[in-house]
């Protein structure tokens, strides 16, 4: 008998999730498969590299990265932790809430460092395009080595895809885009706040990245923001040159005009606009279509492919839950693989389809929307021998979230929460993050 063979497409937080639990088993004394990860960057770590580029890589790639300088979590660190690998461990020491970006990639980093599974992936080796053959019930993956720029095929018994969906922007177009004369850009190209210090900025969209990019730019001397929603305000207490207006209907040359007939003088335009499931190497048959919302579309608890169960997704959801539910959900991937976990039939899976979108409908706010994702986070836990942490308390840790921004949208990054994995307080950070412009972990980690 040939050993089963595991694609995983993506070594981001979703793949890297995939690699630590086949890691696990096999350190308890499990049989596993070989595994090969695909990584189109020349790094793991998914959207946490930085990348200055833009647009197309050296190799004439599509930039994966919409990271930014100075970017700050959005959400306590508390309730993301992973259940096997706490930030202690890695850092030696509790830390504040709300790490930037370059701490979250070496704690990321750090967990698989120690499983040492960087040798199962392949850089640079973007994924092309993917068959599935009926008769003989396996995957064909064909594959690019960029360095080589060498296009060959592998054989596979299971295929993992954890590519993401906030790496293709949905880009949208407005009357007047083709000659207003200001920059236009989507967040995913968004680089660095300080291209707009003592400038008048208009941005599109009322969701996180707005949010973000907007508060970035403000903290960084923007001269003013205007937030153009399509439905409703996010309705915080901004600033003074903070402003949320109505959508935006057009532009001329050097002004954007808004539904209720105002109008503003703006430098320049981000489209905060979101982003598409997109797997353009994957054909008709193989490819999850599904809008950003909890309970996906054609996903059996939320990662089996109902219409072709040998084909799984991670990470697809909308998310308030992050590496902790991937890592449920790499878990419990790896036990279905493994055998450990038996598939039901399709009419079957389709109705847990259909039943997790209605629970999903059935919520009235974001509280619910918390709650319904610590639910299925804690179903896929309690089905595998991931680590059970308590699912709860990092639920009151959101909560208390939310409130602190509703209280001080430019302030809740000072709070402090206590981790639901060792029950130690984070201490405050010792600058707080309107002043606290340099963001190395150098800087964040000093006493």
């Amino acid at each position: 008998m040939t050993k089963k063979r595991v694609a995983v497409i993506g070594a981001g937080p979703s793949g890297l999730a995939a690699l630590r639990a086949f890691q696990s088993a096999e350190a308890k004394g499990a049989e596993i498969p070989e595994v090969v990860c695909f990584e189109k960057q020349g790094d793991w770590g998914g959207l946490w590299n930085y990348t200055w580029r833009t647009g197309l890589d050296e190799y004439g790639e599509p930039v994966h990265g919409s990271m930014y300088r100075y970017l700050w979590t959005n959400g306590p660190k508390e309730g993301l932790e992973f259940a096997d690998y706490s930030f202690e461990e890695h850092f030696g020491k509790q830390i504040a809430s709300y790490p930037p970006r370059a701490v979250m990639f070496d704690y990321i980093e750090g967990r698989v460092k120690k499983a040492g599974v960087r040798d199962w992936i392949r850089f640079r080796t973007p994924v092309r395009f993917v068959r599935f053959d009926p008769a003989a019930q396996t995957f064909t993956v064909t594959v690019h080595d960029l360095v080589k720029d060498s296009i060959y095929d592998e054989v596979f018994d299971d295929v993992i895809v954890a590519s993401g969906h906030f790496s293709t922007p949905n880009v949208p177009e407005y009357p007047g885009f083709g000659t207003y004369g200001g920059r236009v850009l989507h967040a995913h190209d968004f680089r660095d706040a300080m291209e707009f210090n003592g400038k008048d900025l208009l941005i599109l969209g009322s969701s996180y990245s707005a949010e973000d990019i907007g508060s970035q730019c403000w903290k960084y001397g923007a001269k003013s923001i205007t937030v153009a929603y399509r439905n409703a305000p996010m309705g915080f207490d901004w600033p003074d040159n903070w402003k949320e207006v109505p959508a935006l209907t057009h532009v001329d040359e050097t002004t954007a005009y808004f539904k209720d007939g105002t109008s503003k003088k703006v430098d320049a335009i981000i489209l905060c606009t979101g982003y598409k499931h997109h797997f353009p190497y994957l054909p008709d048959d193989l490819r999850l279509k599904t809008a950003n919302r909890l309970a996906t579309n054609d996903l059996y608890k939320g990662v089996v492919y109902v219409h072709n169960p040998k084909l799984f997704y991670l990470g697809m959801q909308d998310q308030w839950f992050t590496f902790n539910m991937f890592d449920a959900q790499a878990w419990w991937v790896r036990d279905v693989i493994l055998g450990r976990i038996g598939l039901p039939d399709k009419p079957t899976m389709l109705a847990d389809v259909v039943d997790r979108v209605a629970r999903e409908d059935a919520g009235a706010d974001a509280h619910d929307a918390i709650h319904y994702q610590a639910d299925y986070v804690k179903e896929l836990v309690a089905e595998t021998d991931y680590p059970s942490f308590d699912v709860d308390g990092a639920c009151e840790a959101f909560f208390e979230w939310k409130e602190h921004k509703k209280k001080d949208i430019m302030a809740f990054r000072n709070h402090a929460y206590r981790s639901v994995i060792t029950g130690t307080m984070a201490p405050v950070h010792h600058t707080p993050w309107k002043d606290a412009l340099e963001d190395s972990m150098e800087a964040y980690l000093r006493n």
